[in-house]
């Protein structure tokens, strides 16, 4: 078991709060969005093991692997990749290949970040194998697919959070867009109360992104105002407004289901389904893909023709998760993927010690309290990393998150 050091991307929308203060640390002042734990090339997790697989790894080299990587640690891509099979399992590596196929993140909003949506895995790997054939670089800005595997995610709250996921009924966003008043929203409005669900909310999203630039300029404007001025269920379309101004996905977000997690409720986002988390922290957890198609609230490459070939234009009821508690007292957030099992337990004062051995490869962070995995005292926003048929004992109080694959 390896206490793990993690790297914080500084992204623009990231709360300059929110991660500071679980970590008890001061603000620098900078957005400080999502820390990340595991194996991802991006930004892989880093350790130091004295002994053992991945030890003879130069240090000078290891270093360099990752970013913030201190003199003598390792990443643990490179730790996984020395030896597989003993770090992930001989069943994770035979589901997966020799990676850890999941990304733990604790993500802060401060700001809304893009609407997007995300493959499954057959689109994913004919995507890929298309822009791959094109001849299209993997870091290129107008390429859509950065490797071949789906990325189904979910978020869990740790403070109040809101988000976008899923489709409203077209009625009820009909409903929404035409309370605003204004003028360039009645044909999307006629659009939705006319036509079949699937194809009116197809038309008015393809709509929205096809629209002239200057007019949809105008119009985001003066649905901001509108939103303002009106409050209750429009107030969130006037926040998005102010960071993302004259930005289609603004109009776009009014298609969407607004969601409100309490702290420990969870959301899942499958594929297909458009989204966008607007504001909280919580912890993520995803198969490891950079498999993103935005809708808008970005200024990022917008590819129109793949994004309506991958979304599911179908209306839902978003469905807030909350854990199911077992007799050991893990807390379980069930999801129908295999790559990531997202799991918690809160331990009480004086409580006995929980086993949570496995034969799947585990990270294990802390979120509040001063819990003990092994011989390590976590304090909130550290982590561990305990390879596969590792034995592995949690005592203490506080909250623990345990990420794992499904067996």
């Amino acid at each position: 078991m390896d206490r793990l050091s993690n790297t914080v991307r500084p992204y623009a929308w990231g709360s300059t709060t929110a991660i500071p203060e679980l970590l008890g640390t001061a603000p620098t002042g900078e957005p400080q969005a999502e820390m990340w734990m595991g194996a991802h090339p991006g930004a892989p997790s880093r350790l130091s093991r004295p002994s053992g697989p991945g030890a003879a790894t130069d240090a000078a080299s290891a270093a360099d692997t990752g970013a913030g990587s201190a003199p003598g640690e390792l990443s643990l891509t490179d730790v996984i990749a020395a030896d597989p099979v003993r770090e992930l399992g001989a069943a994770t590596v035979a589901a997966f290949g020799p990676r850890l196929p999941f990304l733990l993140k604790l993500l802060a909003a401060g700001a809304p970040l893009s609407l997007q949506v995300h493959p499954d895995l057959a689109q994913a790997q004919q995507g890929y194998a298309d822009e791959e054939r094109r001849g299209i670089p993997v870091d290129a800005p107008h390429r859509t697919y950065k490797d071949a595997n789906h990325k189904p995610e979910l978020i869990c709250a740790l403070t109040p959070f809101e988000g976008l996921c899923g489709f409203r009924r077209p009625a009820e966003a009909a409903d929404l867009l035409s309370a605003l008043g204004v003028d360039s929203l009645k044909p999307y409005v006629d659009l939705l109360r006319a036509h079949p669900e699937d194809a009116a909310l197809r038309e008015v999203l393809t709509a929205i992104l096809g629209a002239d630039p200057d007019e949809m300029t105008r119009t985001v404007a003066e649905a901001a105002e509108a939103a303002g001025r009106l409050g209750g269920d429009h107030a969130p379309y006037a926040q998005i407004a102010h960071h993302y101004p004259g930005d289609p996905g603004v109009i776009a977000a009014m298609l969407l289901n607004h969601v409100q997690l309490q702290p420990g409720e969870a959301m899942f986002l499958g594929a297909g389904v458009p989204h966008a988390y607007l504001g909280g922290l919580g912890v993520e957890i995803m198969a490891n893909s950079d498999n993103v198609l935005r809708c808008g609230l970005t200024p990022k490459h917008i590819d129109v023709p793949e994004l309506l070939r991958i979304v599911r234009f179908e209306a839902t009821e978003p469905a807030i998760l909350r854990p199911e508690a077992a007799a050991s007292g893990e807390e379980l957030y069930e999801t129908p993927v295999d790559e990531f099992r997202l799991s918690r337990y809160v331990l009480p004062a004086g409580g006995a010690p929980v086993d949570l051995g496995a034969t799947t490869p585990q990270i294990l962070l802390c979120t509040a309290g001063a819990p003990r995995a092994g011989d390590l005292t976590l304090a909130p926003g550290e982590s561990v990393f305990v390879p596969a048929d590792e034995t592995v004992e949690v005592s203490g109080t506080g909250t623990l998150f345990r990420a794992t694959v499904v067996a």
